[in-house]
């Protein structure tokens, strides 16, 4: 997602970490699934879990730690909770870095747009 000097270059194209989309999230889509939080956020705060960790896969690390909790001291038996965990994370940093790049191409082609007429 480059090196960082872009963003200070072309402040006015590149969305910051924390800002909030700002084009209709359908634009470009037929159909897209909304994402949904399965953990609540009482099975969160119960489970003690960082807020860090409280994102769209909580629920599977609930699952993992649950796991861990039952089968220790033999906890290489939850190898395919861990797994699913992993795999939602990374899905999740893949989808979330598609949305930067979406959003990036987006401000540049409103900028683009803005400057022909």
């Amino acid at each position: 997602m480059g090196n960082g000097v872009t963003h200070y270059l072309k402040p006015d194209v590149f969305p910051g970490p924390d800002v909030v989309p700002s084009f209709d999230p359908m634009l470009g889509f037929q159909s897209r699934k909304e994402r949904v939080m399965i953990a609540t956020p009482e099975e969160m705060e119960s489970a003690k879990l960082p807020l860090e960790d409280r994102d769209y896969c909580a629920h599977k690390l609930l699952t993992y730690q649950a796991c861990r909790s039952d089968k220790f001291p033999f906890v290489y038996q939850c190898a395919h909770q861990k797994h699913d965990y992993l795999t939602c994370e990374y899905e999740d940093y893949v989808l979330r870095m598609k949305e930067f790049e979406r959003e990036r191409r987006l401000l540049e082609r409103q900028k683009r747009l803005n400057k022909a007429g």
